[in-house]
């Protein structure tokens, strides 16, 4: 739809009851998911969502307000809480409307082809998953989840300054997860696929990984609580890394809820670490051109070969630091307020493979996946304590699957302690970011087993 009019008439009421510089932020958007399960579609869900959202300067105060009724009729209610939100607000933070970047880079996320794919392939699609995964492996006794899920969204931010941006991109993403069963030995496998070309998902290859992951995982036994070293798989560095995100943070920095406080330009990490936020990344799920407060992204390394090189700022957090934004502002729909995050937010990878740093350790431990990221680790300290899955490693070669452990260290005595980095990068399901690492070998952390 054509919004630009009624946000004219939303900046001219606003004008008229007092406001000053004001914004308006609109997006719309659908999701489909469907999930399969014994060869029936178990699950079938289409929704679709739109919305507006008003800010304003009232009185020097900065207020909020949101609609779900984009017409019209929302106008006078938006203004009316939008000054009453400002009137109450106790925050002496200086917040204001941005007039908007010199440029833009273009970004194409929105994939025409996806959009024409039919619900019918879809689910053709997602039972075939399904199929294989029982096909490739008699020890399969069930498939736990069997996903196909995409959806597309459009967001316009426009102020009263002449700022109009306008942006639309699509995703598409599938995972299934399968159960394998020797015995009274059980274990689980998963693997994922996101993008939005639908072409590129490969059901036989995609359950052929997860089959691959449960069976490898049975017979696993525990190991002797030491100090291992250790590589963490690719898949569970970036699901370490998501937790530890908050902590680059301007926000958080200037709360003091963050230990990189005045790290500035210091070494905080191995000359082999180099942590990069790319909102420009080809095929990234989190790739914009501009934040959630009009600014023009830009690609920047925070961590440049183990140095701290910046923060991730929106304009009240760079201000406050005098300095220019990093264009990190993030608004997850037009109900959230203003808040920080990265976009495509990965390690940089090496020139290693996998096999190549299995193969570089004489004895040690592979990490495949951790459990309990929300709650065994305190982000603040760094500290985490996880219960863990994954594989034993002696003269370079995997012996056999390991369970029943818990790995404990400090993420940034971890970060100090990285050896090398694998030529593997991996991105994870997406969130609010796009994380993503390829694996990581580290010199030592502490295993718990028996």
């Amino acid at each position: 739809m054509d919004i630009k009019p009624l946000i004219e008439k939303i900046f001219q009421k606003g004008r008229q009851n007092g406001l000053g510089d004001m914004e308006v932020y609109y997006s719309a958007g659908n999701s489909l998911s469907l999930k399969v399960f014994q060869k029936d579609l178990d699950g079938y869900s289409l929704s679709e969502s739109e919305g507006l959202s008003l800010r304003g300067i009232y009185k020097g105060k900065m207020g909020y307000s949101y609609t779900e009724k984009v017409d019209e009729s929302s106008i006078d209610l938006l203004i009316k809480n939008v000054i009453e939100n400002a009137t109450v607000i106790d925050s002496d933070d200086e917040e204001f409307i941005y007039e908007g970047s010199k440029e833009y880079k273009n970004v194409n996320t929105y994939n025409q082809s996806l959009a024409k794919v039919s619900e019918v392939d879809k689910i053709s699609f997602v039972k075939n998953l399904e199929e294989e995964a029982f096909s490739m492996d008699k020890r399969i006794t069930s498939v736990e989840t069997c996903v196909y899920g995409d959806g597309y969204g459009e967001t316009v931010m426009s102020n009263t300054k002449g700022l109009y941006l306008h942006d639309k991109s699509n995703i598409a993403y599938t995972y299934v997860v399968v159960v394998a069963k020797d015995g009274n030995d059980i274990k689980t496998g998963m693997a994922y696929r996101t993008g939005n070309d639908f072409s590129k998902f490969n059901a036989k290859e995609i359950s052929g990984e997860a089959v691959k992951e449960a069976v490898s995982l049975l017979g696993a036994k525990t190991v002797k609580s030491n100090d291992y070293p250790i590589i963490i798989r690719n898949s569970a560095a970036a699901d370490l890394l998501e937790a530890f995100t908050g902590i680059f943070s301007a926000e958080n920095i200037q709360k003091d809820l963050s230990l990189l406080k005045g790290k500035l330009n210091q070494q905080i990490g191995s000359e082999k670490f180099t942590l990069i936020d790319d909102p420009f990344m080809e095929g990234g799920l989190a790739s914009r051109s501009f934040d959630g407060e009009g600014v023009a992204c830009k690609y920047k390394k925070i961590i440049d070969k183990g140095t701290l090189k910046t923060y991730l700022h929106n304009l009240k957090t760079s201000k406050k630091d005098k300095i220019d934004t990093t264009g990190n502002a993030s608004k997850g729909s037009y109900k959230s307020s203003i808040g920080i995050s990265p976009s495509n937010f990965y390690i940089e990878k090496g020139d290693k493979t996998l096999d190549e740093l299995i193969s570089s350790m004489a004895s040690g431990i592979m990490i495949t996946e951790l459990q309990g990221l929300h709650s065994g680790l305190n982000s603040i300290s760094g500290d985490f304590s996880l219960a863990a899955l994954g594989y034993e490693i002696k003269n370079g070669k995997i012996t056999g699957p390991v369970e029943q452990i818990t790995v404990a260290g400090n993420f940034f005595e971890m970060i100090k302690n990285i050896e090398e980095v694998g030529a593997d990068l991996k991105f994870g399901l997406p969130g609010e970011a796009y994380i993503g690492s390829p694996s990581l070998k580290i010199k030592k952390l502490a295993i718990a087993g028996k």
